[in-house]
């Protein structure tokens, strides 16, 4: 669970450097508890920056988060074609997430997983989730990975904030590289 918050914390972190929009949604808040501070690298992002949805549909794609995907897509900056790449991270990757990705790509979205970013209870619960995510048409990646496809190049405005962002998780216990 430690490599998944560290993960969770940089993506964050990455992404509002780079003004890339942030969803979260919880399941079942009532029992299962909210979002924990603890997954971000601003905990002040959660619910400003970073809307959460409430749901106990197993996919993230309520009708009220669809309806704010929509939202993000429509505000593109200048006009540019809508969104339709995805990043997943979150837990629990063969039940949520896995539905999420399942859902996305059915609706012609690219979905990326980072490997690095979602958990399982049981490893063989995640193992199998990736698989299937993978044969299903997401791509599989890491964090790290995604980050410099984002960027593009190291001409990018914003490849020095961003690498040092980078260089400073590269210390970071990661139990996934053990797998």
């Amino acid at each position: 669970m430690e490599s998944l918050l560290h993960t969770t914390k940089f993506m964050t972190s990455v992404a509002k450097e780079l003004e890339i929009p942030m969803v979260a949604t919880q399941q079942y808040t009532k029992v299962f508890g909210p979002t924990i501070p603890e997954a971000f690298a601003d905990p002040s992002d959660i619910g400003t920056l970073c809307p959460v949805f409430e749901k106990k549909k197993f996919s993230m794609l309520t009708d009220e988060c669809s309806s704010h995907l929509q939202t993000l897509s429509a505000t593109n900056e200048g006009g540019e074609t809508p969104r339709t790449n995805y990043l997943l991270l979150g837990i629990e990757a063969h039940v949520c997430l896995q539905q999420t990705a399942l859902d996305l790509l059915e609706l012609g979205h690219s979905v990326h997983v980072l490997a690095d970013g979602v958990s399982s209870q049981q490893c063989y619960d995640r193992k199998m989730a990736l698989k299937r995510m993978e044969q299903s048409g997401a791509w599989i990646t890491t964090s790290q990975s995604a980050v410099f496809m984002l960027l593009g190049s190291a001409e990018h405005e914003k490849f020095k904030s961003v690498s040092a962002l980078v260089k400073g998780r590269m210390g970071e216990v990661n139990e996934f590289n053990d797998e």
